[in-house]
């Protein structure tokens, strides 16, 4: 049987990509910090696909529930096919007024965790000659909208040349790179998802859809739906001084002024 393992598969993206494998009869891992929702969850997907789900409750921020999902992934009598790495958090803060312990565990989470468990999948899957990986970045990457920005840029910038690194392995690794998307993620932030049009969101089904389809083709990049491809490319060919003023701390803000 094939595996999966998804990091923040309790709620929003992570929930969206198990139930999507479960559909398609891969065993899955599920990894996130809050135990009572992800017991919840394994019984649905199991009682509904009939599929075997696993629980590992784990704080990617602690270097030793870290290593428990690193061997996890690397465990050779369960090999693991597909690593998500979905696990993240909006800070809600300004960096200068914000909590400096609060902006180190996002480091950790979306930088970090992303960096060792993705060593750790690699290594077993080129070893096996098969597998992806697939990393949730964001349509953020590549604006100076605070340090949430810069640790997705860092996982795009990590995906490419990951994916060079690992050419005829038979591994390919993915970043998926979402706009807006109705999940809690604003709501634990404590941000007003409200300071953006209604039309800038997209389902969660689409980006999990798109980005299990592009690990599938061997694509290292995808965003989903025309309205972020558009804006991607302007941010990417727009000049850097018009970017700062257009998609920078003050856009953030805005969702922070509830």
């Amino acid at each position: 049987m094939s595996w999966a393992v998804i990091t923040g598969a309790s709620s929003g993206l992570g929930e969206e990509f198990a139930w999507q494998f479960a559909a398609e009869k891969v065993g899955l891992v599920l990894v996130a910090r809050r135990k009572d929702r992800l017991v919840s969850l394994a019984h649905k997907i199991s009682q509904v696909a009939g599929i075997p789900v696993e629980v590992l409750v784990a704080d990617l921020e602690k270097r030793e529930d870290l290593d428990r999902v690193c061997r996890r992934v690397s465990d050779p009598d369960k090999p693991v096919d597909v690593l998500v790495n979905n696990a993240g958090f909006g800070l809600g803060q300004s960096f200068l007024g914000g909590d400096r312990h609060k902006e180190e565990a996002a480091l950790d989470v979306m930088v970090r965790a992303v960096l060792v468990l993705s060593h750790a999948a690699a290594h077993a899957m080129s070893l096996r000659g098969r597998g992806a990986i697939i990393n949730v970045a964001s349509a953020t990457a590549g604006t100076a909208m605070g340090t949430y920005a810069s640790h997705k840029t860092w996982v795009v910038n990590f995906t490419e040349g990951l994916s060079t690194e690992l050419q005829d392995t038979g591994v390919h690794v993915t970043a998926v790179l979402p706009g807006l998307v109705h999940t809690d993620f604003h709501e634990t932030a404590s941000m007003d998802w409200r300071a953006w049009p209604t039309f800038g969101f997209i389902s969660r089904a689409l980006v999990v859809r798109e980005a299990i389809e592009a690990a599938r083709r061997g694509r290292v990049l995808v965003t989903p739906s025309v309205m972020y491809q558009a804006l991607g490319c302007i941010i990417r060919h727009a000049p850097r001084p018009m970017v700062r003023a257009l998609a920078g701390a003050g856009l953030f803000a805005r969702a922070l002024d509830r």
